[in-house]
């Protein structure tokens, strides 16, 4: 029987995997039949442009036998680097667009490539309004579809570390910027956590390497602030994450579609700011009231519940009307 979707996924990260998981488990719970596709690995080249080759190429074969093996009805995209070369039209996801985030030789064939897909593509389906916001036009129809975000599980008790942050790609997430902060701003005896890397500990910080979801997810519900300063954020899956497991959030005003930034404002705005190690003092010394509390209400977009009935009422009606 031909599928309804045929969800066709890179796969380069951990948090790409799990956010075609979350969506293709919304779409069978809206009752689709949906057959999932992989990119196979690709090995890392000297540059994005290269890189990006690898991949469509890898995404466009894996889309191949996928149509030969389940003929289905629409073709969901999962990144526009899955799109780029694409065998057949099809939906198009994304964090953020190749415009935003490969400038200058970064994007050197990426982003024309890009410009036209998009503008051929039947429908966009973006995390976020402001990887819409960056998505060059013109282009489809477009559906904001949250990545889901919840508590992973009750409070720890006690918030036995001061400071936590994710350090998987340091230059781009600015773990430069936030080890300075946190020398400037440490309290005495208060340590800042990093994960998703491994170096030698140092005076105050300590390194975990990666760790298995379930531990990271459990840092932070012991954890009091999450602080970053990423040199650009496409998304913000881990301050989302963050803000749903009772975390203060710190941060610059960094570019990009960046989601959890407004809520970071709306919360409290002092915590936004390009000074880092000022904005850490507040959070660890004079906390907004309530702030955990709103944060819980502010996420409500992006419960799983609230994200299943966006995929169910307009998604999968959407992507049925391509077939």
């Amino acid at each position: 029987m031909p599928a309804d979707v045929l969800l066709v996924s890179l796969g380069g990260t951990a948090g790409l995997r799990e956010a075609d998981a979350e969506l293709a488990a919304s779409l069978r719970r809206a009752g689709a039949e949906v057959a999932e596709v992989r990119a196979e690995r690709v090995r890392e080249w000297r540059t994005y442009a290269l890189i990006e080759l690898a991949w469509a190429r890898s995404a466009r074969r894996a889309t191949q036998a996928g149509i030969a093996e389940h003929r289905p009805r629409a073709v969901l995209y999962s990144s526009t680097t899955a799109a780029l070369l694409a065998p057949a039209p099809g939906a198009i996801r994304f964090d953020a667009p190749a415009a935003g985030n490969r400038p200058g030789r970064h994007g050197l064939w990426q982003r024309p490539v890009e410009r036209r897909r998009l503008a051929a593509a039947p429908l966009l389906v973006p995390w976020s309004d402001g990887g819409l916001a960056e998505a060059p036009r013109p282009h489809a129809g477009a559906i904001v579809v949250p990545v889901p975000v919840a508590p992973s599980g009750r409070g720890e008790g006690q918030r036995d570390i001061a400071a936590l942050t994710y350090g998987a790609n340091p230059e781009k997430k600015g773990l430069d910027r936030v080890l300075a902060a946190w020398a400037a701003a440490r309290p005495p005896g208060e340590e800042l956590v990093v994960a998703g890397l491994e170096r030698p500990p140092a005076e105050g910080v300590r390194y975990t390497g990666m760790l298995p979801r379930a531990e990271y997810r459990a840092l932070l519900r012991r954890a009091r602030v999450f602080v970053c300063a990423p040199r650009r954020e496409d998304y913000g899956i881990a301050q989302l994450e963050a803000l749903a497991d009772g975390c203060l959030l710190v941060t610059t005003p960094s570019p990009g579609p960046y989601a959890a930034l407004p809520v970071a404002r709306s919360l409290d705005d002092r915590l936004v700011s390009h000074d880092l190690a000022g904005a850490l003092r507040l959070a660890l010394r004079d906390p907004a009231p309530g702030y955990r509390e709103r944060a819980l209400e502010a996420l409500a977009p992006w419960r799983p519940e609230a994200v299943d009935r966006v995929v169910a009422e307009q998604l999968l009606p959407r992507l049925q009307s391509l077939a």
